[in-house]
This record gives C-alpha cells, sequence and structure tokens, in this order.
C-alpha cells in the first residue's frame, strides 16, 4: 500500500522484521523528552476517566506560553484534525495553495467540494514564496493556506510578503490559515511567526504540533490559533468529542516546560543541517536552501529502493503535485546518522 506521507516505519518492521533509520518523518531526532515520558506514564493512573473535552489545562499552558488567551486556543488530535476540522467548519467554495506543500491541505478542502486552485512554486526559485501568490488571491477566494516554512520545500516566505498576504486576505474576506509546525526549528522562529497578527486579524489561524519538536508523533497533538473564538468554537462542533487523550494533555503540559531540550535541538538541527546539506551538495546533488529540520533534494538516480535495502527510509517526493520521482525529502538527524545516510548515497551513487 502506498502511503501519502512518509514514516512508515511499521512497514519496514513488517518487511525486514527490524526498525529502520528513518529519515522519511521529520521529527527531532533527540527522542521523546523525559518529563513527557514520565507524564504519560503518571497520566496512565487516571486513564479509567474521560479526558477533558475542553482541554482546559492544556489550553491554558499554551495561551501562558503565547502570551495570548486561552479563549483563543483548540486543541486536536495533531495538527491534521485541526486542519479537517477547519475545513469542515467553513466549507470554502474556493481555496488558494501553494504547490508543491502538505497533502492534507487540499484532502481537506476536497472532502468539502471545495474548488481548489493552486500556485505552483518553481525550482529555478527554488521554489520560493513571491508577489505572483500575494496577487492570486482573488474575490472569490474564501481560504488561502501556507506553511511556514513550506513543507517540503523548507523555505520561508518574506516577512513583508506574508503581511502583504495578510493584508490582501483581510481586504477580500479570506481566512488565513498558517501552518507554523515546523516554525521552531528556524534560526529565529519569533522574527517570522505571524502570532503577533492575531489579535488584529480574526481571519487568521495558526497551526501548531507537539509532533516535530518534541518527538511526539505517536501521541497526537496540536493546537490552532485564533482570535474569531466563534470559528474556534465551530471547528470542536465539527468533529468528535475527546479528541485529545488525557495522556495527550498531560504530556503537552509538560512539553512545553521543556526550554533546555528546544533549545538542544534547535543548536543540533542548526548545525547538522549546514552538515547534511554539504554532504548532498558534494555528492553531485541540487538542494534547495531549507530553513527547517529537512532538505530537499533532486536526484536522477532511483533512491528509495536501494535505501531500503540497506536499512534507510528517505521520502520520495513524486506525490507532491509540482514534484516528480527525481525529488526527495530527507529529515535532518544526528550527525553519526546523517553520516549513515550520506555513505549510503555515495555507494548508491557510484
Amino acid at each position: 500500500m502506498q502511503l501519502v506521507h512518509g514514516g512508515d516505519w511499521a512497514g519496514f518492521e513488517t518487511e525486514y522484521g527490524r526498525p529502520p533509520l528513518d529519515f522519511s518523518a521529520n521529527v527531532s531526532p533527540l527522542g521523546v523528552p523525559e518529563a513527557v515520558q514520565r507524564a504519560v506514564q503518571e497520566a496512565v493512573s487516571v486513564a479509567d476517566r474521560y479526558p477533558d473535552p475542553l482541554c482546559r489545562k492544556l489550553r491554558q499552558a499554551i495561551g501562558e506560553t503565547a502570551g495570548i488567551s486561552p479563549a483563543w486556543v483548540l486543541c486536536g488530535n495533531g495538527a491534521a484534525d485541526l486542519i479537517w476540522r477547519l475545513a469542515a467548519a467553513v466549507c470554502p467554495r474556493e481555496a488558494l495553495i501553494p504547490a508543491p506543500t502538505f497533502a492534507e491541505y487540499e484532502a481537506a478542502l476536497n472532502s468539502v467540494h471545495c474548488r481548489v486552485k493552486r500556485h505552483y512554486l518553481l525550482p529555478e526559485s527554488n521554489f520560493a514564496i513571491d508577489e505572483s501568490f500575494v496577487e492570486a488571491i482573488t474575490t472569490q477566494t474564501g481560504m488561502v493556506f501556507l506553511c511556514e516554512p513550506n513543507n517540503p520545500t523548507g523555505r520561508t516566505t518574506p516577512v513583508p510578503i506574508l503581511r502583504r498576504i495578510l493584508d490582501r486576505c483581510t481586504a477580500v474576506g479570506a481566512l488565513l490559515v498558517v501552518d507554523e509546525c515546523f516554525m521552531d526549528f528556524l534560526d529565529d522562529p519569533a522574527a517570522h511567526t505571524l502570532l503577533p497578527q492575531l489579535k488584529d486579524h480574526p481571519n487568521l489561524v495558526i497551526l501548531k504540533a507537539f509532533t516535530k519538536l518534541y518527538a511526539m508523533a505517536g501521541i497526537r497533538l496540536g493546537y490552532a490559533l485564533c482570535s474569531d473564538e466563534t470559528l474556534l468554537e465551530r471547528m470542536r462542533l465539527a468533529g468528535p468529542p475527546w479528541s485529545v487523550s488525557s495522556l495527550a494533555q498531560e504530556a503537552g503540559c509538560a512539553a512545553l516546560g521543556e526550554k533546555k531540550y528546544v533549545q538542544q535541538v534547535r543548536a543540533l538541527i542548526r548545525s547538522q543541517r549546514i552538515l547534511l546539506r554539504q554532504g548532498l551538495e558534494s555528492l553531485g546533488l541540487g538542494v534547495i536552501p531549507g530553513e527547517a529540520n529537512y532538505l530537499l533534494f533532486r536526484c536522477t538516480v532511483p533512491l528509495l529502493q536501494p535505501l531500503r535495502e540497506r536499512g534507510i527510509l528517505l521520502r520520495g517526493c513524486g506525490n507532491y503535485l509540482g514534484l516528480d520521482d527525481n525529488w526527495y525529502r530527507t529529515a535532518v538527524r544526528t550527525e553519526p546518522e546523517n553520516r549513515r545516510l550520506l555513505a549510503a548515497l555515495e555507494e548508491i551513487l557510484a
């Protein structure tokens, strides 16, 4: 079975009987923080109770961390859950997305029969979002999705253009949804986030998740930020209750206190992204200058199966709109792991 996303470690283990070295999923290579592990273990003792459907303790903690009202926070079963809830709550007639980008935006929009306009990004400009994206927002546009930094390109949109996109959406009455799930891997996240714009722009929704930064992909926890509390309530009602388990809620509260862990992850990614990019380029591969914890590169030699046979998973990007089978995305991991990937690639390309 061909899966939409990477990270199919279970399929590999079924085939080979051992775990892979997984470069196909972009999560922290440092693993789940110890405080989060303890919080989950302790929460098991009260798992006989239904979880708080309003996630009050977690929303309070998120609000304090972000410097906003907890009423502007909606928690969900990962960011994907919130994307689908948002589409169901709004049901826009027409939406605009860049291409390539995260597949769940279009999948969710298609589920409510929305007409999706794709703005194709160009490899010759390293898939940058420019002024032409602003111009693509029309009076017919009901919703715009942006991934900052974009997945799979790793590129961010210049802040002045981000602001013009937000202003244009406000002018035409469109909802701007900015997925900031990879934002914390940037060298300076505070300089790029649109969080300060929430108060004056009720048409802005920011998506965040614990999945990537805290390596909590299996716990399933994300949240949406918006000053339009009515919209958040519609999103809450657009899906089943108890979407966030009590274990996930406690894990999220614990993760928010892991300041040292975040610093360690960010420093590791910063240094290893350089090493991995230089290593890929030394093999003659065309690498997009990504800014997050993954890199997009082009290679005309098939890589997925040869790497799989060597115990390594890579993300093939042929199912991204605007890319073909010559494009691959690799996570940035620890130095020994990155060097193992580069050595395997050198062997395959020799």
